[in-house]
């Protein structure tokens, strides 16, 4: 009769393996000769053969053929065959296979039984794996094993009445009468898992949330306990009581607390008193402390307790461990919009973050510093930023001058500022730039009329002998043809004026036209400011004529196609050539420097770029083409940005004017590359200066979307409120969405209504 080897014998031949093959060769056999003695119901040694099952389960080889033997381990009544299978349940079974209803029975059996050890095993396995209908049919035995007084079973079935929670909700009931006396345990395992179930329970269900609040004395006294007794060598972690308990327990005040006064009032004092007396020296410590800094950014604390866990969070920046320095970023992150000023007194050290060798870190403090960012400290805080976007790894420079283009549009304090910095950003990672940072800056100087020959005179510095940041070069190609007169006249006052003649001018434009760097549109933006010279020079009108034409051949349709337009200009219609091309006037502000930033002036919506009014009509004949070109290097306006302006500002407008009118429509925003984000908006019921956007966001592709972030941004006469969405993680396959709410507040709404 074959005699099955131990367990260490098989992993002691396994570690002998030189090769992947051999390794596999070895598992085969073994398999084999386990499948023969299956045959033979061989009782003797089944327990050993289902040990070395497992342990080839857990190198990854199938071990399903299994199955059934550890259901016959399990009705054994030896406790080392019942152990050793329902440890093969937890792992070879789950609820998706019929074959686990089988154990149900035998479950029931073993929670009845006059052996707490059994009796464990069969909570453990019911708690791991259990299904709805194995849940529904051994509530009763979990609820009557939680009121026994035996403390090693009533953690094991608090912890099995979370997972029957979590299977069937509507049992939450049945345990309720139950966990009354839970939190008078002395044993911490017992203490430990009731509060699990308690949190378990509130999270689940309004009601137990108001029927638990009445137990936050009892929990602040447990808490209290923790934190003054002396040394417990058998709870003590690094000179901490407890920290498990502690962590648990404050996780269930922050439940409780939340949008309760009563409540947040009656766990001020303890959590003041955990934040001062914890020792930081260890990970224990500040593991307490920053779910304490949770607890009290989460529930109506008072307003000197929210400074102090600011203040333990800016300690965390000063930590060596990275891992505390991160959450320390992300917690300040969330609070930074409810106490900023608090914020503001680290923010030296969230600059200083922005050093960090960990891109966690510098990401985290990237975003930190930009939601720091506001009027009194925009010089120092862009400064600080310019020198990061200069320095930065490539992943961050296009979040980081969006986030500059941003702030800037906000809080410039001048226009030159305002011109200066973005320059700086097109001029240290042009590349990374979004498409309409071009016409954004575009519309700023054409708006900026006394900056107009300092514009100019800078970005022509600018650009000599590097054309690799195209935006940039886009920019001074647009401005040096609407400007070039002042160029060269030397008109600036700003700074010393350089002597430039035209030629020169010149020079630049058509050495952009044949670099090799130079994308088509740019060259476009060349070749359209040449031709526009030609009403601004007087010298060089012949030489523009001539590179005019060589590019009316070129291989760049759009390219060739400027060419024979400007051409067809000088020949036939050179009375009208002054007219067309004289300078942009000044444009309308239609788009913002935010992907998802609500924009109005003075309440009111503005019109599209492409809604502009129709030239005049003795134009049309002769300029059609020119006017469209014209109209090409105006400002690109974002559908999702235009869409929204539109649909806030009919909201926004007037709270009376709609009063009676139908609401707006839902609409989808954004959608591509499988994430679609839809709005809908409405007015709230009790202000109804107060616009509440609603946005759900689907994922249609095959994996998971993680780490989901959405930002906003409104103009400073508006007043705007950004809650938590309802997850970080959009499910793939249109499985689920997500859910954010933005609440935009005109403050002047109500005025307007009054005064019309």
């Amino acid at each position: 009769m074959y005699v099955p080897g131990r367990l260490r014998e098989l992993i002691r031949t396994i570690r002998t393996a030189r090769t992947q093959a051999e390794e596999r060769e070895m598992i085969q056999k073994e398999c084999a000769a386990i499948r023969s003695s299956f045959r033979e119901e061989d009782n003797t040694y089944r327990c050993r053969n289902v040990a070395k099952l497992l342990y080839m389960h857990m190198l990854g080889y199938p071990a399903h053929f299994g199955q059934l033997e550890c259901l016959k381990l399990i009705a054994s009544q030896k406790f080392t065959d019942k152990r050793i299978g329902y440890l093969g349940a937890m792992l070879l079974l789950d609820e998706r296979q019929d074959v686990h209803l089988l154990m149900t029975n035998c479950i029931k059996n073993d929670l009845n039984h006059s052996t707490q050890y059994v009796q464990g095993l069969a909570l453990c396995t019911l708690g791991c794996m259990g299904s709805s209908e194995m849940c529904r049919d051994l509530a009763g035995e979990v609820e009557k094993l939680l009121k026994t007084s035996n403390s090693y079973l009533r953690k094991k079935a608090a912890l099995c009445a979370v997972h029957v929670i979590r299977k069937v909700p509507e049992l939450m009931e049945m345990f309720l009468p139950a966990t009354k006396n839970l939190l008078n345990e002395k044993n911490h395992g017992v203490l430990h898992t009731s509060v699990v179930l308690l949190t378990e329970m509130c999270e689940r269900s309004p009601d137990m949330l108001a029927h638990f609040r009445k137990l936050v004395p009892q929990l602040v006294r447990i808490l209290k306990n923790l934190i003054m007794s002396g040394y417990s060598p058998e709870h003590d972690v690094s000179g901490i009581s407890d920290p498990f308990l502690q962590v648990r327990i404050l996780r269930l005040l922050r439940i409780l607390g939340r949008n309760d006064d009563d409540s947040s009032e009656a766990m001020n004092d303890i959590l003041a008193q955990v934040a001062t007396n914890t020792e930081t020296s260890k990970n224990v410590g500040n593991a307490i402390l920053y779910e304490t800094v949770l607890t009290i950014m989460d529930i109506k604390s008072e307003s000197g307790l929210r400074v102090l866990a600011i203040n333990i969070l800016g300690r965390f920046l000063l930590n060596n461990d990275k891992n505390i320095r991160y959450v320390a970023l992300t917690s300040l992150l969330k609070t930074v919009q409810t106490d900023h000023n608090a914020v503001q007194r680290h923010r030296s050290t969230i600059v200083d973050c922005l050093k960090d060798l960990d891109v966690s870190i510098k990401r985290r403090a990237m975003e930190l510093s930009f939601a720091l960012v506001n009027g009194n400290n925009v010089r120092g805080m862009m400064k600080e930023l310019l020198y990061f976007l200069d320095s930065c790894e490539p992943e961050f420079k296009a979040d980081c001058a969006s986030g500059i283009f941003l702030a800037a549009e906000k809080y410039a304090p001048s226009k030159r500022w305002h011109i200066d910095t973005i320059m700086r950003v097109l001029t240290t990672a042009g590349s990374y730039v979004r498409d309409d940072a071009v016409p954004n800056l575009i519309q700023l100087i054409t708006n900026s009329v006394e900056m107009h020959a300092y514009t100019v005179q800078r970005l022509y510095k600018a650009i000599l002998g590097d054309y690799s940041q195209q935006p940039l070069v886009q920019v001074a190609s647009w401005c040096i043809g609407e400007y070039g007169d002042l160029l060269v006249s030397g008109q600036c006052e700003e700074e010393e004026p350089i002597q430039v003649t035209e030629d020169e001018v010149l020079d630049i434009l058509e050495s952009i036209l044949i670099s090799n760097m130079s994308a088509s549109v740019t060259r476009g933006y060349a070749l359209t400011a040449i031709m526009k010279l030609s009403t601004r020079f007087t010298c060089t009108v012949n030489r523009i004529k001539k590179v005019v034409s060589i590019y009316g051949s070129s291989i760049d349709v759009e390219l060739q196609q400027r060419a024979v337009e400007y051409n067809a200009l000088f020949k036939k219609y050179d009375h009208m050539r002054p007219a067309l091309l004289e300078r942009m006037p000044v444009m309308e502000k239609v788009t913002t420097n935010g992907p998802t930033e609500i924009v109005q002036t003075n309440g009111e919506t503005e019109p599209a770029v492409l809604e502009t009014k129709p030239p005049p009509s003795g134009l049309q004949p002769a300029g059609g083409s020119m006017l469209n070109l014209q109209k090409s290097l105006c400002l690109d306006v974002m559908e999702m940005t235009s869409v929204m302006l539109r649909m806030v500002s009919r909201f926004c407008k007037s709270p009376d004017h709609y009063f009676f009118s139908a609401g707006i429509p839902s609409i989808t925003a954004y959608n591509k590359n499988g994430l679609k984000i839809d709005f809908t908006f409405e007015r709230s019921n009790t202000n109804p200066s107060v616009t509440v956007i609603t946005i759900q966001a689907s994922n249609s592709t095959e994996l998971d979307m993680t780490d989901f972030v959405f930002q906003a941004a409104v103009p400073k006469t508006f007043q705007l409120q950004l809650l938590s969405p309802s997850s970080s993680v959009i499910p793939a396959f249109n499985s689920g969405t997500i859910t954010q709410v933005i609440k935009v507040l005109n403050p002047q709404k109500v005025s307007d209504s009054e005064n019309s």
